[in-house]
Order: structure tokens, then sequence, then C-alpha cells
């Protein structure tokens, strides 16, 4: 008896399922057909309210409508303008790109074209909140940064084009976030550089540092790092300018002790090795080289 019961349990729960299936089919097609039956102009005022209610999977879904049943319509430059904007808001930042690049190359003298421009830097624009406002847990520094370094170039090549744009301001804005991002990733390479005893190549990154990221928060301690390599290479001269320029311009910063003294200089014992690290053949108690970065 239970087992018919089980059995007939079942059989009302696929048919029910089944029904769901059929009536949500029957929904979508209705749907589509009410779409397609639809002016020019009312799907247009469709796609505003999906995107004041923010259904931009729906809105990219009716501009993709809107676009093939009037590709010469009275609001075809709009609808592909507004796509770029429901892709990046829907997170499909690749689809973005591919719209404001499509809309460049083929409406380079519209009037809206800055705002196509600004939507590619912005789509390649990796550094979102959770980007970067997770700096602490997991340093965005520290991962591949080629989206950020193309997202600044292109923001650099609209603001070149289109400089007394609406969109430049936030453009520039996001270029400075940018440029301490990738400072930051030159000196966390630095970093990795400094612990393995890899000098030259740790001056390099520092140099790049100081070069091409001018005022970034990053630049104090990318001479801090000079002065360290220079000294661990017996580059005296090279380690006193570096120091001088240091002090001079970042008196407090935390590789001056209370005095002022540079804390790792010459008697810095790096190389001292302790009988543990010794017994273990380094695997144990390694003397840990400087960490230059003044966030920590």
């Amino acid at each position: 008896m239970v087992k018919w019961i089980n059995y007939g349990l079942s059989m009302l729960l696929i048919t029910m399922l089944m029904s769901c299936s059929i009536f949500g089919d029957k929904d979508k097609d209705e749907e589509r057909e009410n779409s397609r039956a639809l002016t020019e102009k009312q799907l247009y005022e469709r796609v505003q309210v999906l995107l004041s209610q923010e259904s931009f999977d729906l809105a990219v879904k009716n501009l993709q409508l809107l676009e093939s049943r009037f590709p010469f319509g009275t609001y075809a430059e709009q609808s592909q303008l507004e796509i770029i904007y429901a892709y990046y808001r829907n997170n499909d930042e690749d689809s973005a790109i591919a719209s404001a690049e499509r809309f460049i190359r083929l409406h380079s003298s519209h009037s809206d074209a800055d705002y196509a421009w600004y939507m590619r830097g912005l789509a390649n624009y990796s550094l979102k909140p959770g980007l970067l406002s997770r700096f602490y847990q997991s340093d965005k520094a520290q991962r591949d940064v080629a989206s950020a370094e193309r997202s600044f170039r292109e923001f650099e090549q609209f603001i070149q084009r289109y400089p007394d744009s609406l969109y430049a301001a936030d453009a520039r804005a996001r270029m400075i976030y940018i440029k301490y991002v990738l400072a930051r990733h030159e000196l966390v390479v630095a970093n990795y550089y400094v612990k393995r005893k890899a000098y030259t190549a740790a001056i390099n990154r520092a140099r790049t540092v100081i070069e091409n990221f001018q005022g970034s928060a990053s630049t104090a301690d990318a001479l801090a790092l000079l002065v360290f390599c220079y000294q661990q290479m017996d580059l005296q001269t090279l380690a006193e300018t570096n120091l001088l320029v240091l002090r001079d311009n970042f008196p407090n910063h935390p590789s001056f002790d209370q005095n002022g003294n540079y804390m790792y200089g010459d008697n810095y014992e790096l190389d001292k090795r302790s009988r543990l690290n010794r017994y273990s053949l380094g695997l144990l108690d390694t003397p840990r080289a400087p960490v230059f970065d003044s966030r920590k």
C-alpha cells in the first residue's frame, strides 16, 4: 500500500513539474510574440523601464530585438549606446567592450561617441569595489594587472580625444587609482626579489615606480628599498644618494627609527643564520629580509 502511495505521489510531482514547464514555455512564447508585436517606440520604452528596474538581462534581450527588427530606426544608434551600458551592468564586460568598439567604428563622429570611448575603458577597468576595496585581505596589486594597464591606456586615449567630456573627470580619477595599483604591483614584485636576494631585479622594479609613477604612495617605499639593495650590493654612493632623497622628502617613513636613522643599514643581519636554520638546511627560522611596504 505504501509503495503505491509513493508511486502516486511521484507521478503527481512529475505531472506538476511538466505542467510548470509547459506553462513556463508558453509564457515565454507569449512574451516573445508580444515583443514582436510592439512598435519601435513601444519596444524602446520597454527597454527604459527594464533599465530603470535594473533588469539588465531582459534589457539586453530587448535591445537586441530592437536592433534586429529596426536596424535603421529612430532609436537605432541610441540603442547601440544603451546596450553597452546594459551589458556592463549585467557583468558581461567582454560584450560591453565589443559593443563599444563597434559603435566607435560605425559612428566615430557621433555626438555621444565619447560615451562609447569612456565605457570601453570602464569595462576594462577591473578595479571595482571588491577589486580593490579588499586591498588589505587580498592585495589586488599581487594579481594580474594586464586589464588595469589596458584600461589606463584607453582612459588616456579617451581624455586626449575628449578632454572636455562629461565623463573626463571620472576617467582621470580612475587613472589615478589605476596608477596607484600599478605602482603597488611593481613594489610587490620588488619585495619578492629582495626576499630572494635578487637585488638587481628588485632595483629595476623600484626604479620603475620612481620614474613612471611619481607622486604615488609607493614612491617612498621604492626609495627605501633602493637604499637597502644598494647597500647589500656594496654600492655605497648610490645608497647614500637615495637615502638623502628619502630623508629629505619622506622623513617619517617607517624605515627610519625614532632618531632618524635608517634601520636597514650596513649592520642589518640579513645573512645571519640561526642554529635551527643551519640544522634544518634552511627550511626553518629563515632570516627575513625587510618588507618595504609602509601600509603594514
